[in-house]
């Protein structure tokens, strides 16, 4: 798991890869999309075998396995600093507008862009 606290990223180490800081830029915000898409769905998934019919206020505030989970995900790193460290660790795969791909590797977790 990435490291949540700020850290001053070298440019060149972006571009290395695009040779230019705007395409990476967009390619890790996609990813950081899909990381956040990929972490509310299970945050709801997990949070939705609590849902009551009857809410009621004891119940609320009795539910501490529903506040751990929720304080879980809050510790979490965020997903553009998964993305970022995905990207600069080239687990990243993506594809510019109107290129073909030659291989037929099957599609990992990471997804395609």
């Amino acid at each position: 798991m990435a490291n949540s606290s700020i850290e001053t990223r070298d440019i060149s180490e972006l571009i290395k890869e695009t040779d230019n800081v705007y395409e990476s830029v967009v390619i890790i915000s996609k990813r950081s999309r899909q990381i956040s898409t990929k972490v509310k769905e299970e945050l709801s998934n997990k949070l939705a075998e609590f849902a009551t019919s009857v809410d009621n206020l004891e119940e609320i505030f009795e539910n501490r396995e529903q506040i751990e989970i929720s304080k879980f995900y809050e510790r979490m790193p965020k997903p553009t600093l998964l993305a970022t460290e995905e990207f600069l660790e080239d687990k990243v795969y993506y594809q510019r507008e109107g290129e073909t791909i030659e291989s037929s590797e099957e599609e990992d977790d990471l997804g395609i862009i």
